[in-house]
């Protein structure tokens, strides 16, 4: 039986964080001669990251890798602080773009430790957002992963206990945790707004929004994406009989049948989004379940506003123009979306 109807989750794909940070390696590579250098992923997305390399960018996970004087970007997961100085000791340029819900996080972590708090972090061993964001108070913090880890942690020898989040991860994966620390350390400290990305909590109630009207759900997004994986386990969670992962199209079983579900993580570009919706073909058309609707904008990183505006200062110089005659990068930068970055750039998959 072929797919008859697919039904699209809203919001699905880039965040505001997402769009900064392609946007802002974008600029980079029209400004500089290749090789421009990226810390880590710019995002978790393996076509994304494959577009930019076409590009000239290269990915490195040591600064040392970065030839002296190079420009260099740090990606949208917040880079642990003896990095970015490392970086900046180096004598290039260095665009840091970093979402700024995870700054929120670092700046908490930072105010907690110094009032002699014990962070309890909760959050996924090894991704890059964890690694960053505890590197900024290393003695103060402990990692939580599940209710084991916060049984091993003791009484904490009667010191100040605070519970922070990585940003990307399910609300269930949170709040299960959540109530056992304050069960067991009654006098937690909590953010007064939540470190869960907003962007990743509307994603999420999207998909649960539609997961009970489908025969399956597709997820699209990579497999190191952690919003991604969050996805995968609400729509598991949330009760349908079959979930796939895919990065593109061809990557969709042969034998996806009825109503299907399709969302999509946060560094998803939406171009994949419709060739997977092209590849489904449903027989009686597709339709959009919005929860809510997101209009945030974060604006470029500062050093690359900076550097812009010098760029497009010498060009009025150069070529005499008048000064009302030359473009705004930053308004330039708000008037684009990352989408059509990439769509530009002609390099995404077709259905």
């Amino acid at each position: 039986m072929p797919v008859e109807r697919v039904i699209l989750a809203e919001p699905r794909g880039f965040c505001a964080g997402v769009e900064k940070a392609i946007k802002a390696l974008a600029w980079m590579v029209r400004v500089f001669e290749p090789p421009v250098y990226c810390y880590h992923e710019i995002v978790h997305n393996r076509l994304v990251v494959d577009q930019f390399r076409t590009q000239g960018v290269v990915f490195v996970d040591d600064v040392a890798e970065v030839p002296p004087g190079s420009p260099l970007m740090l990606s949208a997961h917040g880079t642990a602080p003896e990095v970015v100085e490392e970086a900046r000791r180096r004598g290039g340029v260095v665009v840091d773009a970093v979402c700024p819900l995870v700054t929120k996080v670092h700046h908490e972590v930072k105010v907690r430790s110094r009032k002699g708090y014990t962070v309890l972090y909760v959050g996924h061993s090894g991704h890059e957002e964890a690694i960053g964001t505890m590197a900024v108070a290393p003695d103060a913090v402990r990692l939580v992963e599940t209710e084991e880890d916060l049984e091993r942690l003791g009484d904490l020898d009667g010191a100040p206990v605070a519970l922070l989040a990585q940003t990307t991860l399910s609300q269930d994966e949170w709040q299960g945790l959540m109530e056992e620390a304050k069960r067991r350390f009654p006098d937690l400290w909590l953010p007064s707004r939540s470190d869960l990305c907003f962007a990743t909590t509307n994603r999420q109630a999207a998909l649960k929004a539609i997961a009970s009207d489908a025969d399956s759900i597709v997820v699209i997004g990579s497999e190191n994406s952690s919003n991604t994986v969050a996805l995968e386990k609400v729509a598991k969670a949330s009760g349908c009989r079959r979930v796939v992962r895919v990065n593109s199209p061809d990557e969709l079983p042969e034998d996806l049948s009825g109503t299907v579900g399709v969302t999509a993580g946060a560094s998803a570009p939406e171009a994949v989004v419709e060739a997977v919706v092209a590849r489904l073909a449903p027989t009686t058309g597709t339709v959009v379940s919005s929860v809510t609707t997101e209009d945030e904008y974060f604006p470029p990183p500062p050093e690359l506003r900076e550097l812009l505006r010098a760029v497009a200062t010498a060009l009025a110089v150069t070529t005499a123009a008048p000064a009302t005659s030359v473009v705004d990068p930053i308004g330039e930068d708000r008037g684009t979306s990352a989408a059509e970055l990439l769509l530009a750039a002609d390099a995404l998959p077709a259905a």
